[in-house]
């Protein structure tokens, strides 16, 4: 028997699985282990938390080999606390990679291919057959993630408070407002100007059911939003093409709720894709990065039976 464990933590849920080969043992979800997200010490706790539990199912004390897919993998100390506590896990071989990764493996195992993530945060990743990658976007809820759920519940908020502005009708910061208990508009500035700041991407949804009544506002923060996710996996794809000599198209997957449960974004980011670029292939279903975390791991445990 060769248990492996997989984990996907994302930033705002963790999904952990063990296996052995083909057979799922335990799967169990929890808090974030995003330290930027929660901190360190609810990160630290949220992972403990998740290993015991998928441990008790699984009715085990060690596995063989684990892989952790986490957002913000490069920045310092998160590889360390991570494999320390897989450590007190009795993990015998493992790897902490970036929460892309895992979800470029579970579509493409591998091989090349452009990953489009749109879940709280955005970024594409593609990856070339030689291992090479290129990427657009990505660059935190500040400074970019563009077609994410933080910047459409960011910038709703933003092109609301113009229309307010220009006294153009839109319910967005009625409906902010009320999710906020923010009662006037100075509120709403003053709790959307704070630091920390709330947390933009729990609006994505409201701002969806907005969209699909016909809000004005909230419909062209989701029209904007899809060309975006559009132009970053063509802008990507254009980089594959011409610097690794790739010939025929690139198939593309993607991941995370803003594509999956938005049908305002999730039709036009189809109908942009193929309009621009007809023979590449898109998958109709999103990539379940937890699978990759898997993958990645029964390698490891390959590796080390080697």
């Amino acid at each position: 028997m060769s248990l492996v464990l997989g984990i996907d933590g994302g930033g705002t849920r963790t999904r952990a699985s063990i296996v052995d080969g083909e057979r799922v043992m335990a799967h169990a979800e929890g808090g974030s282990i995003k330290r930027l997200r929660v901190g360190a010490e609810v990160a630290e706790s949220n992972l403990r938390e998740i290993l015991k539990d998928v441990y008790a199912q699984a009715a085990i004390t060690s596995v063989t080999a684990a892989c952790c897919g986490v957002a913000s993998a490069s920045l310092p100390g998160i590889h360390e606390w991570i494999k320390a506590v897989f450590q007190d896990f009795a993990v015998d071989r493992s790897e902490v990679v970036g929460d892309e990764v895992i979800a470029l493996d579970a579509a493409f195992q591998g091989g090349p291919g452009i990953l489009q993530i749109a879940g709280t945060g955005s970024n594409t990743i593609g990856r070339a057959a030689d291992g090479r990658r290129e990427s657009a976007g990505g660059w935190s809820s500040r400074l970019g993630d563009e077609g994410s759920g933080y910047w459409i519940g960011l910038h709703s908020v933003r092109r609301a408070l113009h229309a307010y502005d220009r006294e153009e009708p839109t319910q967005v910061l009625k409906v902010v407002g009320e999710i906020w208990d923010a009662p006037t508009v100075d509120d709403i500035v003053s709790i959307g100007d704070a630091t920390p700041g709330p947390d933009f991407a729990a609006l994505a949804p409201a701002i969806n059911e907005l969209a699909e009544a016909g809000d004005p506002v909230a419909l062209g923060v989701l029209a904007q939003a899809s060309a975006d996710l559009v132009a970053f996996v063509l802008l990507v794809r254009s980089k594959l093409l011409s610097k690794h000599n790739i010939r025929g198209e690139v198939p593309v997957a993607w991941t995370g709720g803003v594509i999956e449960k938005m049908r305002l974004v999730q039709e036009p980011f189809f109908a942009g894709l193929h309009a621009a670029a007809p023979d590449m292939p898109v998958a109709k279903s999103a990539v379940v990065s937890l699978e990759g975390a898997l993958w990645r791991a029964k390698r490891l445990a390959q590796q080390a039976g080697n």
